[in-house]
């Protein structure tokens, strides 16, 4: 009895010991393909065909392209528009998909909006779960913008779109003209915290891989984030959900929650300080929108307000994905740092001088 006991035993422990291998596997790497090429104003790319439930909804005015900033790292971007260009930032779990309601509230024959979506989400590149850092993610992003060869922008960011887009505009600080910030966080943490429950057990190995992968989807969760959970519904979650669940490589949800910093001796705490930093340097017009029902960051909008002391901010009932449920709010914000960037760029245009009129006296006319 004592030796079936043994035996027994020593299966579940290899079983145990498989299953917790298998589960925190670091996944590979899985590098999307397009088909054919898009033109746009930085020149030619490689297409991408949206599937059919993500191109449902958006409008045929969107472009679809990839931009490879490593070799097998291409970034999937969505543009739509002409003017003055808006680069939007998405956070964790979602895609440049995030902005569509917005974009369909903005002037598009006025601003261009361009959406990037980070590796790992959406239909851009699938990387190890290893490679997820805040130092991976701004060079990244700082690469695809240099590829879009943008003089000016006004950024947009929430989630990881703040860190992640603010990041990668600090190598090309010429280009921030303006900004909208909406749920996100630059500060670097001086001492232990805790930024929710969820990114706790997120941080927790084999614990976070059981729930967050295993167990339960993140993506059937985010509904709960919201102010109005019904802004969430399940063809939602699936914008976001399908391309990196069917992908083959649905490490970079998790990934990213363990981005988050912890205390000041996480790995992404030494980039932060940088960001903070430059964040605190820049003085451009700038907006604030906030959703005040979001469980992660709706106390962290006194912090916002130090960063920019002089932003008009919009408090919402909105929760975390506040794109999903105020987006009217969102694209008046992005207007009016629009049009005070137009106003002073008229206001700065020298006036033509003139001078006092001269009278020509008319020579009389000399008959033969």
């Amino acid at each position: 009895m004592l030796r079936f006991f043994l035996i027994a035993l020593g299966i579940f422990i290899a079983i145990g010991l498989i299953g917790s291998f298998w589960i925190t596997r670091n996944g590979k790497l899985i590098t999307p393909e397009g088909e054919g090429t898009v033109s746009t104003d930085a020149g030619t790319f490689e297409a991408f065909a949206l599937p059919e439930y993500a191109d449902a909804v958006v409008t045929d005015d969107y472009k679809s392209y990839f931009v490879e900033v490593e070799p097998g790292i291409k970034i999937h971007v969505l543009e739509i528009g002409e003017g003055y260009p808006i680069y939007a930032q998405h956070g964790n779990p979602t895609s440049g998909l995030l902005y569509r309601k917005v974009v369909a509230e903005l002037p598009t024959d006025r601003v261009r909006v361009i959406m990037p979506t980070m590796v790992g989400l959406g239909f851009s590149t699938k990387v190890p779960a290893n490679e997820h850092t805040l130092e991976n993610h701004m060079r990244w992003m700082s690469a695809a913008l240099d590829q879009l060869q943008l003089d000016e922008l006004v950024y947009v960011g929430q989630d990881w779109g703040g860190a992640v887009g603010i990041g990668a505009l600090m190598e090309s600080p010429e280009l921030i003209r303006g900004a909208v910030v909406l749920n996100t966080g630059f500060n670097a943490p001086s001492e232990k915290m805790s930024l929710s429950r969820a990114h706790d057990l997120a941080k927790t190995p084999i614990i976070g891989e059981l729930l967050m992968e295993n167990i339960v989807s993140i993506f059937d969760r985010l509904h709960e984030t919201q102010g109005d959970p019904a802004s969430f519904p399940k063809e939602v979650a699936d914008l976001y959900g399908r391309p990196v669940i069917e992908s083959g490589n649905k490490k970079a949800p998790l990934a990213l929650m363990r981005m988050v910093p912890d205390g000041p001796d996480h790995p992404s705490s030494a980039e932060l300080h940088k960001i903070q930093a430059y964040v605190t340097s820049l003085d451009v017009p700038a907006e604030i929108v906030w959703g005040m029902s979001d469980p992660i960051f709706s106390r962290a909008l006194p912090a916002m307000k130090v960063f920019f002391p002089n932003a008009r901010v919009t408090e919402t009932q909105a929760g975390h994905f506040l794109q999903e449920e105020v987006p009217v709010e969102i694209a008046a914000a992005i207007m009016r740092v629009v049009e005070e960037l137009d106003a002073d760029a008229a206001s700065s245009v020298p006036a033509v001088e003139t001078g006092e009129a001269v009278a020509i006296e008319t020579l009389p006319v000399i008959e033969d």
